[in-house]
């Protein structure tokens, strides 16, 4: 496994690979890593010939207040992950990199964004696709990785590269969870040792509303009720950012559950800021 620090380098690297004719994946990534990470570096392997991996801890996606100076990183031990899980190349540029000068252009995707994190994090996401673009742009892959876990920038990602006709393809990977369902997220090392007892109710409050909704297909406000309900017995430490029931093709808010929905939530708790989400498939109702 390489190591770049410069675009020239990427570059380089990556039109030769493609000049001996090997496929290219790509996994852009914050650093912190977890199994979660090294899943979509996997799914890559497994799918290209040649795969990078970036880290980049992003200042553009952090609103100032937000936990972009306490983010967990910790390079060494991302690269040997890397090189584990069998990527051929990590780019690990600097801000200058990736900002030089006085940029002055932002890529944002509208209406997709308004809604879920988008309430709370306004700025947010301008940033997630002002770098994943530039990195598409670095690296030119065939196709990138990202996890479900982030649903809405999932969703994000893949109508900005339709809209702005980037030839990639966006695959998107399971959500990796901890024994006891908490998604992994680097964030979680940054809970207390109470607080990471409490979360994994966000996990629990989801299977329950699947269910109910598998069951009973109940209205929307009635599911949200009840998961907030949970949470709130459950994880008293944590403050609800947003519970939605959304469809997973326009993010929109449903009323009904009858055909198939995304519960999306965020939690914040003292440290740590916790998002999850579970798809909910049509299934007919109970007899």
């Amino acid at each position: 496994m390489k190591t770049a620090r410069t675009i020239a380098e990427v570059r380089h690297a990556v039109s030769t690979a493609r000049a001996q004719g090997l496929s290219v994946g790509f996994v852009p990534t914050m650093g912190g890593l977890h199994a979660g990470h090294i899943s979509l570096v996997e799914a890559a392997r497994r799918a290209c010939d040649f795969v990078v991996v970036s880290i980049f801890l992003n200042p553009t996606q952090f609103a100032p207040g937000e936990d972009l100076s306490t983010y967990p990183q910790s390079l060494e031990a991302d690269l040997a992950s890397c090189d584990a899980a069998g990527a051929d190349l990590v780019f690990i540029p600097d801000v200058e990199t990736m900002y030089p000068g006085n940029a002055l252009t932002t890529v944002s995707v509208s209406q997709l964004t308004d809604t879920l994190c988008g309430q709370s994090r306004p700025t947010h996401f301008d940033g997630v696709c002002t770098v994943v673009t530039k990195l598409l742009n670095i690296v030119a892959p065939d196709k990138a990785f990202f996890g479900r876990k982030d649903f809405q920038q999932l969703t994000i990602i893949t109508r900005m590269v339709a809209d702005l006709d980037i030839p990639v393809q966006i695959v998107p990977c399971p959500i990796v969870r901890e024994s006891d369902g908490l998604a992994m997220s680097t964030r979680n090392q940054r809970l207390s040792a109470e607080s990471r007892a409490q979360a994994v109710s966000l996990h629990a409050a989801l299977t329950e509303a699947r269910d109910q909704i598998r069951q009973s297909h109940s209205p929307a406000t009635e599911i949200i009720d009840a998961i907030e309900a949970y949470i709130r017995l459950n994880a008293p430490d944590g403050e609800i950012d947003y519970i939605q029931i959304i469809d997973p093709e326009t993010l929109c808010d449903v009323e009904t559950t009858d055909n198939g929905v995304l519960i999306a939530l965020a939690v914040k708790f003292p440290g740590a800021r916790l998002i999850d989400n579970m798809l909910v498939d049509s299934e007919p109702r109970s007899q």
